[in-house]
C-alpha cells in the first residue's frame, strides 16, 4: 500500500488530461460553429450532476472489488417517491429528505442482506434491481397519471440552477473525500479490493466496511434522486434507467478500475461523468447521431481500460 509510482498514475493523468482536451474541444468547436457555448454548459452540467453524485459514491463499493447494479432502480425509486411525497405534502424539503431516506433505507436492506446471508454485494443487489424495477411499476400504477408521475415544473424551477446543483456535487464530494481520506475508511476499503485474503488475515471487518460503503453511495443515490426530480419533473419507468451503465463508464473514464483497490480515487468519478457530458454535448454540436456517440464512448472506454491494464501488467496480486 504504498506510495504510487508515475506508471501506476498515468490513468489518472491521462483522465484528467482527456478531461482538457474535451473542454477545449467544446470550446473550439463551439467558436467553428458558432453554437451556444453558456447554453451547452448548462446542459453539459445538468447531464453531469446527476452521475458524478451516484458515482462518486459508488466509490466506495467499487473499491471493495464489488460492483452495485441496483443504482439505476435505486435513484428511479428514490425519485419516485419523493415526488409523490411533494405532491401530497407540497413541501420540497419532505420531499428531499424522501429522496435520501428512501436510498439509504435500500442502501440498508442491500448491504444487511449481504451480511445476513453472507454474500457479495454484487449478488443482492442483482435482486434488489429487478425488485426495484417491479416496485417502480406499481408505484406508477398507483399513483401516476397515465405512465407517469409529476411535480409542477414551476414549484422546482428555483432549485433548477448551476449554483445549486454544483453546490450539494461540491458538499457531497467533500464529504466522500474526507470519509475516503482522512478516515481509516478509505485506506482499509483498498486494502480489501487489493488483496481481500490479505485483508481478512489482518482483520479488517468487510462486513462493517460494506455496510458504510453501502451507506455513503446510498446518500449520492438520494441526491441524484433529487436533483432529477428538479431538472426532469415528470418520472416515469425510465428515470435513472441509465444510471447504473452510466456509472460504470464514469468511473473507468475517470481512470480508476473497476476492480477497486489501491488505485481507487473519489475524484475519478466526477472527472469521468463531467468527461462524457462534454463528449456527449460535442457530438451534439457535429450533428453526430447518438449511434457515433455511442461507438465513440465505446472507444474511449476500451482505451481508457487498456492503459489501465497495462499500467498493472506484472504486479497483480493473487486474490
Amino acid at each position: 500500500m504504498g506510495r504510487q509510482t508515475l506508471k501506476e498514475r498515468i490513468p489518472a493523468f491521462a483522465s484528467v488530461i482527456g478531461l482538457g482536451v474535451l473542454i477545449a474541444a467544446y470550446y473550439i468547436i463551439g467558436a467553428v460553429r458558432d453554437a451556444n457555448v453558456e447554453y451547452g454548459l448548462k446542459a453539459i452540467v445538468n447531464q453531469s450532476v446527476v452521475v458524478a453524485l451516484v458515482a462518486t459514491g459508488a466509490v466506495f463499493i467499487y473499491t471493495l472489488g464489488s460492483v452495485d447494479i441496483s443504482l439505476g432502480a435505486a435513484t428511479g425509486v428514490s425519485a419516485l417517491l419523493g415526488a409523490m411525497t411533494y405532491n401530497a405534502t407540497g413541501s420540497l424539503w419532505l420531499m428531499f429528505f424522501t429522496c435520501v431516506g428512501v436510498a439509504l433505507a435500500i442502501g440498508i436492506i442491500n448491504s444487511s442482506l449481504a451480511s445476513v446471508f453472507n454474500l457479495p454485494i454484487f449478488v443482492t443487489t442483482v435482486a434488489m434491481m429487478s425488485v426495484l424495477s417491479a416496485f417502480m411499476l406499481i408505484l406508477i400504477g398507483l399513483n401516476g397519471k397515465g405512465d407517469t408521475i409529476k411535480v409542477k415544473a414551476r414549484d422546482v424551477r428555483p432549485l433548477d440552477t448551476i449554483e445549486i446543483k454544483v453546490g450539494i456535487l461540491l458538499a457531497y464530494i467533500a464529504l466522500c473525500w474526507f470519509i475516503f481520506t482522512l478516515l481509516p475508511t478509505g485506506r482499509e476499503a483498498k486494502f480489501i479490493g487489493g488483496n481481500p485474503l490479505c485483508a481478512f488475515l489482518s482483520g479488517i471487518n468487510e462486513k462493517k466496511l460494506a455496510v458504510i460503503a453501502s451507506l455513503v453511495s446510498a446518500v449520492g443515490i438520494g441526491l441524484g434522486a433529487f436533483l432529477s426530480i428538479v431538472y426532469a419533473p415528470t418520472l416515469n419507468r425510465n428515470t435513472a434507467s441509465s444510471i447504473g451503465m452510466d456509472v460504470i463508464i464514469a468511473i473507468v473514464f475517470g481512470g480508476m478500475p473497476v476492480s477497486g483497490g489501491p488505485r481507487s480515487r473519489i475524484l475519478a468519478a466526477v472527472v469521468g461523468a463531467f468527461s462524457m457530458g462534454f463528449l456527449s454535448q460535442i457530438m451534439s454540436m457535429l450533428n453526430l447521431g447518438s449511434g457515433y456517440g455511442q461507438m465513440i464512448k465505446a472507444a474511449i472506454f476500451l482505451l481508457v481500460v487498456f492503459i489501465a491494464l497495462g499500467s498493472r501488467r506484472g504486479k497483480l496480486l493473487t486474490r
